[in-house]
């Protein structure tokens, strides 16, 4: 079982081998729990909205949209 160290910051590596083997990529969300005394680590699951190409989008739809996405992330960040 491979080793990691807490930093100064409270912060850690997921060791290369585990990454590797789970195509975890820089940038990607995870989700983090606490079970008894064991801390769990798992791929967050977002579902990202998609629009139809070709549509036209209102300038207050596209003002709601961009609302709703910084709120989303805002969810996201600690």
């Amino acid at each position: 079982m491979p080793l990691t160290k807490v930093t100064r910051n409270y912060q850690i590596t997921i060791p290369a081998e585990i990454r590797k083997a789970l195509g975890i990529k820089e940038g990607e969300y995870l989700d983090v729990e606490l079970r008894g005394d064991e801390i769990v680590i798992k791929r967050a699951k977002r579902k990202w909205k998609t629009f139809r190409l070709g549509r036209k989008i209102t300038e207050e739809e596209l003002e709601r949209l961009e609302e709703e996405a910084m709120e989303e992330e805002m969810a996201w960040r600690p």
